[in-house]
């Protein structure tokens, strides 16, 4: 999406709600091989960068919207936001010690429109101007202020439709991020969806019909991947900090322990813990009910879509800081009776053997990151 180079190592920076992400890659003999990461945890109002205002989507029967808050981004960003995220970049890649100039960058999930659209079968030559019309119809803003990415996906012979999915962002906000790296000192690649991100890191080839769930610091993202190409997601406001909130007021802990808890009690509970009498789990059930009853509608949704009545779900895989949550596996995997487990962003990168606890660990949170990394070193 919006590419502009192309050198042999790059950084993947993720800029998140819960703070920013950074992972540098080098490729050597055709492999991602990690050269080293960094993160921050302070919280970032990324989702608040332009102001939203009450306008809705219209209901339209040309396409499903899958990806965005029906609300319209409008407004400005200021030079405050300017010099806070140019310098905390900065800063990071100082401490991680990178070397690579080149980026590829997340765009925050609110601010990017995503829409599954069905149109008819049509010349090549004809599909932008019949996609930018019907697509019109859709956008919250005027087209032409907005940044337009689109994929036509694979399709039958014999097909009288064909489906695309497009993604659209304000283009004040690629703007924002262009000028916050060219004062960073670093060359934009290219601003890509959330969604990409991750179902390269933890899908990669597979084509079955998966769900990603990313906890994140303010929200949780579903996303179902089909044929390896994210094509629905829905958003729901609830994610680590209110778990955060709960281990506090029960534990009476600071803060900065909770990341901490949430990853040794879902490492050293045991499976068998988890039919006890009054599991751990009981206790983040204002948590864990959300993301049943979303997991439920997403997949019923997906399946009642044209051409995918027949489609069966095979996994569901967690990541995300919040995604260590005690149980959340298990009970996922027994409510829908699937496979479900947290994803291992790392699985396609080389990196040395002693990093490995480290990098489980941290690999939740570095998901998107290390997906953006990836970007231009997967074919």
């Amino acid at each position: 999406m919006w590419p502009f180079s192309k050198p042999k190592s790059y950084l993947g920076i993720d800029i998140g709600a819960g703070g920013i992400k950074v992972v540098e890659l080098h490729q050597e003999k055709n492999r991602p091989v990690l050269f080293t990461y960094g993160y921050t945890s302070e919280d970032r109002n990324v989702h608040k960068l332009l102001k939203p205002t009450d306008k809705k989507i219209p209901n339209k029967t040309i396409g499903v919207p899958t990806e965005y808050n029906e609300e319209e981004i409008s407004g400005t960003i200021s030079n405050e936001h300017l010099e806070k995220y140019s310098q905390d970049i900065i800063g990071i890649c100082k401490q991680a010690r990178t070397t690579a100039k080149t980026a590829v960058v997340s765009l925050p999930v609110s601010a990017v429109f995503h829409a599954l659209v069905t149109l008819p079968m049509v010349k090549k030559e004809d599909l932008n101007s019949i996609l930018k019309a019907e697509i019109t119809k859709l956008l919250p803003r005027p087209v032409e202020e907005m940044a337009l990415d689109y994929q036509v996906l694979a399709s039958g012979a014999e097909d009288k439709s064909q489906k695309v999915l497009v993604n659209a962002v304000p283009r004040d906000l690629v703007d924002f991020y262009a000028r916050v790296f060219q004062k960073s000192g670093l060359i934009l690649d290219s601003l890509e969806p959330e969604s990409a991100a991750l179902s390269r890191s933890l899908v990669g080839k597979d084509n079955s019909v998966s769900m990603v769930i990313d906890m994140g610091a303010e929200r949780t993202n579903f996303f179902i991947i089909d044929q390896g190409v994210p094509v629905t997601h829905h958003s729901i406001e609830t994610g680590g900090n209110k778990i955060n909130s709960i281990l506090q007021n029960i534990l009476g802990v600071d803060e900065k322990m909770t990341e901490q808890i949430k990853f040794d009690l879902s490492k050293f509970l045991s499976p068998a813990q988890y039919n006890a009498k009054g599991n751990l789990l009981d206790i983040f059930m204002p948590v864990v009910d959300p993301i049943d009853k979303e997991i439920e509608y997403s997949f019923d949704l997906f399946l009642r879509q044209s051409g995918n009545e027949s489609k069966s779900p095979e996994k569901i895989i967690l990541t995300g800081g919040a995604s260590f949550l005690p149980y959340l596996s298990q009970y996922i995997a027994d409510k829908f009776k699937m496979k479900c487990y947290i994803g291992d962003p790392w699985a396609r990168v080389v990196h040395q053997d002693s990093l490995g606890p480290l990098l489980h660990e941290i690999g939740p949170r570095m998901s998107v990151a290390i997906g953006l990394a990836l970007r231009n070193m997967l074919n």
